[in-house]
């Protein structure tokens, strides 16, 4: 697109302008390393005092406009050199740059830019007024480093100030080297002082950190890391390095570990070396030590202390996102930036890091436990394998999205008996996992309960435990659960009481179903309250894992569980924290589906999870069944008859008439009373073709497995449907199809319904029935699945076919075959204490088949990349699809709307979402040219939209949140950009909205500037520290009455305001007030591998919003968008009824999907069952739910007596839940049943008895 008239913007993080209260000085330095400043003042401090005086500044102090601007008037313009470093270019400080090339050009102050890293930036040191020699020079003395450099530069500076004197050269300076307290000298005497500190046998811990904090003399955290080791019998190798990306660091790391075999990597250094987009080599992925990723935090400890968030956008970017990519496992921030000193000569604050003791112990702890994991054998090692348990219900244990939980857990123990694990006992089938463990304790709230065979907690060594945590944390659980002997788990016994424990032990391995975090135990008095603490009960499964079991690691099986949403901060965790407070420093490992990065990396980072990423079940088309197959055969026979025999037509049109109105496809085909037969019926087929041509999933995953040869290649034409990339191997295959045969048609951007008019090619299929645009694509989809089978062969001059079938037989079949072992391989290595590879993620039908094989240690994005181009492009468009189609809908365009924008989808996309809304406010993200880096947002003018801009309302979820503070910061700045545009409201109704907020407040009694920030508030979540939308427990507990209490749950959970203070701010009236003004609410799904009936996220954000907003407006329910981005060249935008029908067509109620899950057994059940109640959820937060949905899964799941027969043998909770579950429907008016003997059905059904220690 060609943007016109476009206003750049700036995108403020908030903080506030400074003045940095310095005096005129002769040399001005600059930079945003606190080593590095402190260097320079230290060699200043030994010049003599005829010496030129010195101003030092940290740029991070100099990021607001205001400080810039007093900054430069009060000491750059009266300064004689002016040298800044900047680390990032440009884009990094844009407006300081500007400024002081102006005002250092119109004043004659020489200036010099210096790039903040040993990597050339020929655009910012173009800008540079001194000669290109002279910025070589400088760069040489910064790059070299260390106080001899800095001293020199001093020289060099005063030499170029006064033109006279003389000055040393840059001298190199040992780019690595090895460390050790209080020694100092050649590396061979540090290397023996190492080495004779070391005790036999012991297993080495390499440290690897910057050679800045040695020259800064700033190394009391490393020395206090090096003693925390050395008390765990740990050998310490400290190694100080330039950078890991530095050639001569690099291969001194090599060397070094090459020599000393370590058992496991401590690594203090930011960024990555590899990027999400280019692979290349570590100096540390030779070894198959695991690397643990430590913080030197940018912000200060009383910070970090108060803060929710726990570190900084830089920090998540440079200390935890990229390091990710390296495979690195992030565990804590151990040192923050404290003022050492106030340097009176410099005029600066002289910053150092100190080190947090109680962090270090953690990091420690956990790398001595990595260790133990290593050198430990197999036979001697004790595993705990967790499933995830909610809703808390004996038919849903073991939540897995995608996944078949038991049966790879059975996979896993097969597994790890055959390397050697004392593994006694264990079930050998799904079958017998699961009704060993509901004979047990799981989900049981009973006063007096027996121990069914399971682990048990006595409450003294609960206590024990319980009294070792900080004070705050046993306050906080006492005032909310009362005394331990009040827990529900808990029984008294001979020796003071217990806790009967949902665990069974089969030697050296523990089957556990995670425990509830609390909300089924009073939901009532807990639904509004969205930082609970977990229970005694919770605590008590923990503690005994890691007290009485002794656990070497965790196994969290099933995406996912609870532990990494508990309260505490995002991440950079403290010991206040619960995801810490449970778990400790255990090794925890995650399989994980691996198109989910946004979840998985939240385990990452609040819960040090290693992830070992599986495969997404294998997908297939949705085909024709039942009543659709046979309207689809009237269709055809009408058409026929149309041409051959016109007496025919009435009769079949009356029949087909018939089967429209019984199955209700009328609204969903969009026939509109005033169509004729003939258009009416193009309309039904279609939609017929678009629900065939739907992907669903074929079965689950079993993890450890690969997909079966039919599920295969079904699975290989899914993921090569659309384009991969640009290289001709990267071509959807049906496109390259079409191509190829000159159909001239896209397959993938078509109209469905529309009459075919091209060739009919015989080998594509017969010519019955061969009417439609659909009807060919149905045609090439099959017959691609021929020759991605090798039923058939691409003829020679198929080039952009064949070129993907070569991809497709070279690269993507065997990822496909390896994923099994590989998973496998992955487990086992991790717990070898092995290294696991970094790969990925996303949804490889997505086009994203890099992410195959899996087996691997998932990582997600940069985040300073977000939104990419790509997401833009998709965005813009599905921005302006989604206004047209509510004019079209209206006769208006819409003005106000809230969409949810939730950071996995914007991990998996690049930033679809968070585009989508730049677009529908008037602005587009700008990009830094060299790095893809997002540098600001430019406003687009209302004449290049065509349309008014619309007001939208974010409601951020809360992972979200803690990713994505700068996307925050963009959008944030962007609509309050928008609102001081001088347009009218017509065209631009969020700044009259702002500006008529802005009177209200003020009439209130609010100041201006108060008034504009409440006012300009646009992005709304969940308390800090807390995650979700809150409706789950209130929906599956039953406990609501009417849709309002729904709302308020909602609104209470989500009046959170986010923008310039990035710890959010309780708003919840004025979120009250913004919901009143939404006309429409928009949910983007981005992927076919689940859908909105397969997870309680979309009902709890997409409906709890929906009845928030009704609730606001007083009964006037807004128009709800449910769009459909799995193809990002052609987004489609659809109402959620809309959507909630394909689904159960497509899928819910398709045999195909059915016979599928009935492979699975008990969580086969599981996923019928998950079926019904989020369609429930549905139907109690919107009007979207319709009676016949309910009647078709009632048909389908109960009428059906293979089904029902089929899921009260696998799962006979599951079974009385859904039959639980349709009774309520009745009872709350949510469903009027069409069949008349529905309720003597649920009566047998819930009178079944079930076996188990919950009924």
């Amino acid at each position: 697109m060609h943007l016109l008239a476009a206003q750049p913007g700036h995108i403020s993080d908030g903080k506030e302008a400074v003045d940095l209260g310095q005096t005129p000085g002769d040399i001005i330095f600059a930079s945003a390393a606190d080593t590095e400043l402190s260097c320079m003042a230290t060699a200043h401090a030994d010049q003599d005092i005829h010496a030129p005086s010195l101003r030092l500044a940290n740029l991070m102090q100099l990021s607001h406009n205001l400080s810039v601007d007093l900054w430069i008037d009060k000491v750059i313009k009266h300064s004689k050199l002016v040298i800044i470093r900047i680390l990032g270019g440009i884009n990094y400080w844009p407006y300081g740059v500007e400024s002081l090339v102006k005002i250092c050009k119109l004043h004659q102050v020489p200036l010099a830019f210096i790039p903040g890293d040993d990597k050339p930036d020929p655009d910012l040191t173009a800008l540079s007024s001194v000669t290109q020699e002279t910025v070589e020079l400088i760069w040489n003395f910064l790059i070299h480093g260390g106080k001899s450099n800095a001293l020199g530069l001093l020289e060099f500076s005063s030499y170029l100030i006064n033109n006279e004197g003389t000055f040393s050269k840059p001298q190199p300076l040992p780019k690595a080297g090895y460390y050790w307290p209080s020694t100092s000298g050649d590396e061979r005497k540090v290397a023996n002082k190492i080495f004779s500190n070391w005790k036999n046998d012991n297993p080495v811990v390499a440290i690897i950190f910057y050679r800045a904090l040695l020259q800064a003399g700033n190394m009391t955290p490393i020395n206090k890391i090096i003693e925390g080791l050395k008390s765990s019998d740990l050998n310490p190798l400290p190694i100080f390095v330039s950078s890991l990306r530095d050639a001569p660091s690099s291969g001194f790391v090599q060397t070094a570990l090459e020599s000393s075999h370590p058992t496991v990597i401590i690594n203090a250094c930011a960024f990555s070396v590899s990027t999400p987009e280019i692979k290349k080599q570590s100096p540390l992925d030779k070894f198959k030590s695991p690397v643990i990723q430590i913080v030197f935090a940018g912000n200060n400890f009383k910070d970090w202390q108060l803060s929710s968030k726990g570190l900084g956008p830089r920090d998540i970017a440079m200390h935890v996102a990229l390091p990710e990519v390296d495979g690195r496992l992030f565990t804590r921030a151990v040192a923050f930036k404290t003022e050492s000193y106030w340097d009176r000569k410099t005029q600066t604050p002289i910053v150092s890091f100190k080190a947090c003791d109680d962090r270090i112990n953690f990091v420690t702890a956990h790398t001595a436990a990595w260790a133990r994991l290593a050198i430990k054998s197999n036979c001697n090692k004790k595993i705990a394998i967790i499933l995830a348990n909610y809703p808390n219900k004996n038919g849903r244990i073991g939540n897995g999205v995608g996944l078949d939980t038991p049966a790879s857990v059975i996979e896993i123990i097969s597994r790890l008996k055959l390397n050697g694990y004392n593994i006694k006992n264990a079930p050998k089938s799904s079958k017998d996992l699961m009704d060993t463990l509901v004979s047990g304790v799981t989900n049981n709230h009973r006063e007096n309960i027996e121990d069914h065979g399971c682990e048990y907690l006595s409450l003294k060594d609960y206590k024990s435990s319980f009294d070792h945590l900080p004070k705050l944390v046993r306050s906080s659980i006492v005032k909310q659960w009362r005394d331990p002997t009040k827990d529900s788990f808990f029984c008294e016994s001979d020796n003071g009481g217990k806790f009967i424990l949902p665990i069974k032990r089969f030697g050296n391995l523990c089957v556990i179903i995670q425990p509830a975090r609390g909300y089924n135990i009073d939901p009532v008095k807990t639904y509004h309250d969205p930082s609970l603490v977990p229970p005694h009960g919770y605590l008590a499964v923990y503690f005994w894992i890691r007290k009485k079991f002794s656990a070497d690691a965790v196994l969290h099986v099933g995406k996912h569980g609870n532990l990494e949403w508990l309260p505490g901060k995002s991440l950079a965790l403290s010991e206040t924290c619960y995801p810490e407070i449970a778990l400790g420093e255990i090794p925890n490992i995650y399989p994980f589906i691996v198109n989910d990065p946004g979840e998985g990396s939240q385990a990452k980072r609040r819960a040090h999870a290693v992830i070992i990423d599986h495969l997404t079940p294998p997908m297939t088309r949705a085909d024709s069944y039942g009543s659709l197959a046979e309207l689809e055969t009237l269709v055809d026979e009408y058409f026929d008859a149309n041409h051959l025999d016109e007496r025919r037509l009435k009769p079949i049109s009356k029949q087909i008439l018939s089967l429209i109105e019984t199955l209700n496809l009328g609204h969903e085909c969009g026939i509109l009373p005033n169509d004729s037969e003939i258009n009416a019926l193009a309309k039904l087929d279609g939609y017929l073709c678009e629900i065939k041509e739907m992907q669903i999933r074929d079965g689950l995953h079993v993890f450890g497995q690969s997909p079966k040869t039919e599920n295969k290649n079904d699975f290989l034409l899914s993921l090569t449907r659309i384009p991969r990339g640009i290289r001709e191997e990267d071509a959807s295959i049906t496109q390259a199809l079409s191509h190829d045969l000159k159909l001239g048609f896209d397959p993938l951007d078509c109209d469905f319904s529309k009459s075919w008019e091209g060739k009919r090619l015989d080998f594509l299929g017969e010519l019955k029935g061969w009417r439609t645009i659909g009807d060919t694509v149905e045609r090439l989809e099959k017959f691609a699945l021929e020759l991605i089978s090798g039923q058939s062969k691409p003829k020679i001059s198929w080039n952009k076919t064949k070129a993907v079938l070569n991809e497709i037989n070279t690269r993507i079949g065997p990822a496909v075959d390896q994923c099994g072992e590989f998973e496998i391989k992955g487990i086992i290595d991790a717990l070898n204490g092995n290294f696991i590879p970094p790969g990925p993620s996303g949804a490889p039908s997505r086009g994203r088949p890099e992410v195959l094989p899996t087996g691997r240690n998932f990582y997600s994005v940069d985040t300073r990349n977000i939104p990419t181009q790509a997401a833009w492009s998709l965005g813009w468009k599905s921005a302006q699809r989604l206004c047209e189609q509510y004019a079209q809908e209206h006769g208006e365009w819409p003005l106000t709307l809230a969409l949810n924008a939730w950071g996995t989808a914007c991990m998996r996309t690049g930033g679809d979402d968070i585009a989508q809304a730049l677009a529908l406010i008037g602005t587009r993200p700008t990009w830094d040219i060299a790095t893809g880096r997002v540098s600001g947002f430019e406003i687009i003018s209302t004449d290049l939209l065509d349309r008014p801009r619309v007001d939208v309302t974010l409601r951020i979820s809360g992972f979200f949140r803690d990713a994505f503070p700068s996307l925050i910061e963009l959008f944030d700045s962007a609509t309050r950009a928008v609102a001081k545009l001088k347009e009218p409201p017509s065209l631009n109704p969020h700044a009259a909205q702002v500006k008529n907020d802005v009177a209200d407040m003020k009439l209130q009694g609010l100041d201006t500037d108060t008034a504009i920030k409440r006012a300009g508030y646009r992005i709304f979540g969940s308390m800090p520290g807390s995650y979700g939308a809150g409706l789950q427990a209130l929906i599956d507990e039953g406990c609501w009455d009417t849709q309002n209490d729904i709302a308020e749950a909602y609104t209470a959970w989500s009046g959170w305001a986010y923008g310039k203070n990035p710890e959010g701010i309780a708003e919840h009236k004025l979120f009250e007030k913004r919901l009143t003004k939404i006309q429409a609410i928009v949910q983007n799904q981005d992927n076919r591998e689940h859908d909105l009936l397969d997870s309680d996220d979309y009902y709890q954000f997409e409906g709890g919003l929906a009845a928030a907003v009704k609730h606001a407006r007083n009964g006037v329910s807004p128009s709800i968008y449910h769009n459909d981005h799995s193809n990002p060249s052609n987004p489609k935008i659809r109402s959620l009824q809309e959507e909630i029908s394909r689904v159960i067509r497509g899928r819910a109620t398709n045999p195909k999907w059915i016979k599928g899950v009935m492979r699975h057994g008990y969580k086969g059940a599981f996923e019928i069952a998950a079926t019904l109640d989020y369609l429930f959820a549905f139907a109690a937060t919107t009007n979207a739910v319709k009676n016949y949905h309910f009647d078709q899964l009632f048909e389908a799941y109960f009428e059906d007596n293979d089904v029902r027969e089929f899921i009260g043998r696998a799962n006979p909770y599951a079974l009385k839940e859904m039959a639980a579950r349709f009774r309520e429907a009745v009872d709350r008016g949510l469903w009027q049943p069409r069949s008349n003997h529905y309720s003597s059905v649920l009566s047998e059904i819930l009178e079944i008895p079930t076996k188990g220690n919950m009924p």
